[in-house]
Formats: C-alpha cells, structure tokens, sequence
C-alpha cells in the first residue's frame, strides 16, 4: 500500500513540470511564427519571367512544376496562349452543360443520316 501512495505522489508532483514545458514549448513555437523569414536565393531562369504579366507578390513567378525551367520567351508565351484557351474552352463547356440541364437543346441535325440532337437522352 505504501508503494501506490508514493507512485501517486510521484505522478502528481510531474504533472506541474509537464505543464511547465507543454507551455514553453507553446511559447517557442509562437515566438518562431513571428521570426523573420529566410529568404533563398531565386535561379536566373525563374527571374527571365519576373516582369510579365500575371506576376504578383507574394508569390512572384510561380512555376511549381518547373515547365519554365530552361524555357525561352516564345515557349512561354506558347504555354501562357494554350492555357488561355483551355481555360476558354473550360467555361464554354461549363456553360454547354447548364444549358442543358436547363432543356434548352439545339435543333437540328447532328449527321446527314437524319439524327437530331434532341434523338439522344441526356
């Protein structure tokens, strides 16, 4: 019986200094978040596109996949000209299936055998 009123008076003497380093460990960590950031040097490819158009601070150029990594001027503006159109045709499709799904259809022929485009369900 003696045994367990010590190991009990052991446990409840530690639980102020876990306490006490839970709470520095909180302080640590929160006076870090304030530390000033380091900042790491850019690679000469990545600033070849820092004035374009679109770049923005924070992030500056942002190219996570590294496409632009050894690209010149015209392969970027080929990159930045297909995303636009893609983009483009994302937004007509959108539109496409909101008018659909509203029943509004288009008339007419879908092949010169005579299949309408309203002969096929949804």
């Amino acid at each position: 019986f003696v045994l367990t009123i010590r190991s009990r008076e052991t446990k409840l003497t530690s639980y102020p200094t876990m306490y006490k380093l839970a709470i520095a460990a909180l302080l640590a960590g929160s006076a870090a978040a304030f530390a000033p950031a380091q900042v790491g040097q850019s690679s000469t490819a990545l600033n070849a596109f820092e004035n374009e158009l679109g770049v923005q601070p924070p992030l500056g150029f942002f190219d996570p996949l590294g496409l632009l990594a050894d690209a010149d001027q015209e392969r970027f503006e080929r990159l930045r000209y297909v995303e636009l159109k893609h983009g483009r045709i994302c937004q007509l499709a959108f539109l496409g299936q909101i008018t659909t799904r509203n029943g509004i259809h288009l008339g007419g022929d879908i092949d010169f055998s005579g299949n309408s485009f309203d002969s096929f369900p949804n």
